[in-house]
């Protein structure tokens, strides 16, 4: 069972203004920030591009081909951070006036991830000279040296782990390298190429190219959409300066000064532009863009984001809402399978789950495999790895990992490299995210040797399932007001989560609405006042039955409908605490 807690509030002395009250003092509090100073979004607190490792050296190398009208090819990702990267890059060139700028993003299915030999070799045919990876390229070490035997220069900016050797690039710019002094270590791509670009921007201030090329200099603020989505879409932790980051781009959206791409998305997914959140970004934009590298090209998500006219913005826009109608069937097919791979588990005696599930399904699609990954670590609160073929010939599996915290996913997969040469052909990632290929032939092997691994690294209190919460609402804080404090307070996201909480509420109504949602009348135990929520896609068992009193963790929500604004709590969990077999009536 799930373990509902209570946010830990440090017992330490805050420095907040009077007009924040206890309850947000005590929010801030639980995650880190301490005094009102950190709580300052404006773009005077983002951090200096200075630290960055070899900043100079890569404007250095992009001035020179600004200058002298070199072929500069951006290589960019398949997913919604590599997306935006690419997108940014190439508009940001585009606007300091490079006259032959243009990029090259990997297809998932043919070439794979990153920099590779093969996307060298289409870069050649494509007369680039110079080669800028975004979201990648920090694990491309025979990529690079491909390019440099062909005479190309490679400018890496990353914002991934890297590996024991680096490229060897003429340029490397990632936040997480070894000694570098960026504060920022939790910059998604997108915010790494931003950076590069503002470094850029002011060193052709500093040389007059502006004013010796007639063009007005570039605003670097209109990219800042981009980097809210590219930030929130890869699940990077919101520290104070992703948070200026994700912040102003909002910021920026809602006030309709977003590029067309991002609004035609966010049209598509019945989304309100001049109302949109952070949760937003997350669950309806970056899922339409990501259908786009899961299952086709995401050269049509690029090409969204950098579409300039409104019309035919919304056109592509479209095609990746039907991209992503197929990626949810196929989705939901998956996990049906995948559920009934894990009640087919053959488990050791004791019935002792593993501490780490690898599950490989010749039908699976390796577009959606993170996904599914996701959804099951989320079910069985431990690691998951799910594979799927990476051809027709299924000699090779492609996998997608998901982790729980306190279990370095892409660590673990770097001990069982070094320690058993040949059994991963390549792998790459985070500490929650993580993938690989490995021979078809050596899934079993990986799949028993992961989960020894698991077995030493993870305590068994680590596998059971825990909601934080901050609390119980008194009956004065179920209030637009309290709503509305709690969205502007944002933006929230990974390392710095939404608020939620906990409390017993007597059901006066429930009803399935949509096939598979939950929409209940309530009222909090002690109090009168009745309450609109809502559950969305909970058990099946919970449709199924009569409920008379439930505990909830739950997040305060505005409802806004036909102009009005209603408060609504938007459930993430529920247990019933009296429950009757009676079947609801049909």
């Amino acid at each position: 069972m799930t373990r509902i807690l209570r946010r830990p509030v440090p017992d330490e002395p805050t420095d907040f203004s009077a007009d924040v009250s206890a309850r947000m003092q005590a929010i801030y509090a639980a995650r880190g920030v301490r005094s009102g100073q950190d709580l300052d979004r404006t773009l005077a607190r983002l951090e200096s591009f200075h630290g960055l490792p070899d900043i100079e050296r890569a404007t250095e190398l992009l001035e020179e081909a600004l200058r002298a009208g070199r072929r500069i090819l951006v290589i960019g990702d398949y997913d919604a951070d590599g997306a935006t990267s690419t997108a940014l890059a190439v508009s940001a060139l585009r606007a300091f006036g490079a006259r032959n700028a243009g990029y090259l993003v990997p297809n998932r299915f043919e070439y794979g991830y990153g920099l590779t030999p093969e996307i060298v070799e289409l870069a050649g045919h494509a007369g680039a000279e110079l080669l800028v990876t975004v979201d990648n390229g920090i694990s491309s070490l025979d990529g690079v040296a491909a390019a440099n035997r062909l005479g190309m220069q490679v400018i890496v900016t990353d914002h991934h782990l890297p590996g024991e050797t680096l490229p060897d690039a003429a340029a490397i710019v990632n936040p997480v390298l070894r000694g570098a002094q960026f504060p920022s270590r939790a910059c998604a791509g997108v915010g790494v190429i931003f950076y590069v670009m503002a470094a850029l921007r002011a060193r052709l201030r500093t040389h007059d190219w502006f004013v010796q090329e007639g063009i007005a200099e570039p605003t670097m603020a209109n990219f800042l959409d981009l980097v809210a989505l590219g930030t929130v879409a890869d699940v990077v932790p919101l520290d104070r300066n992703n948070r200026v980051l994700v912040y102003q781009g909002l910021q920026r959206i809602r006030a309709g000064r977003a590029r067309p791409g991002i609004i035609a998305l966010a049209e598509v997914a019945g989304r309100d532009v001049a109302r949109l959140s952070s949760a937003d970004l997350g669950f309806a934009l970056a899922p339409r863009l990501n259908a786009a590298g899961r299952l086709d090209d995401m050269s049509l998500g690029i090409e969204c984001l950098l579409c300039t006219h409104p019309i035919e913005a919304r056109q592509q826009a479209q095609r990746l809402e039907e991209l992503n109608k197929e990626r949810q069937n196929l989705q939901e097919e998956m996990l049906v399978q995948a559920g009934e791979a894990l009640d087919a588990l053959t488990l050791p005696a004791g019935g002792a789950v593993p501490h780490a599930l690898s599950l490989y399904e010749q039908r699976w699609h390796q577009g959606v495999i993170g996904i599914l990954a996701g959804r099951l670590r989320d079910r069985v609160h431990r690691p998951v790895f799910t594979f799927a073929p990476a051809d027709e010939s299924a000699q090779t599996l492609k996998g997608s990992g998901r982790s729980i915290a306190g279990y370095h996913l892409r660590d673990a997969l770097a001990r069982l490299d070094a320690m058993h040469p040949g059994l991963i052909e390549k792998f790459g990632g985070h500490a929650r995210a993580a993938g690989l290929s490995l021979p078809a032939a050596r899934f079993a092997e990986f799949r028993d040797l992961l989960d020894a691994d698991a077995c030493e690294f993870i305590a068994p209190d680590q596998l059971r399932g825990e909601l934080l919460t901050d609390g119980e609402l008194a009956a004065e804080e179920f209030s637009l007001k309290m709503a509305c404090q709690l969205r502007d307070a944002g933006p929230w996201g990974q390392g710095f989560p939404e608020p939620c909480f906990d409390g017993t509420f007597e059901v006066l109504d429930k009803r399935i609405v949509g096939g598979r949602h939950l929409k209940f009348s309530l009222v909090p135990e002690g109090q009168e006042q009745e309450l609109e929520a809502i559950a969305f896609n909970p058990d099946a068992v919970l449709l199924e039955r009569r409920m008379e009193r439930i505990r909830i963790v739950y997040r305060l929500d505005i409802n806004h409908w036909r102009g009005r604004d209603r408060l609504q709590l938007m459930i993430d969990h529920i247990e019933p605490v009296t429950v009757s077999a009676r079947m609801i009536p049909a």
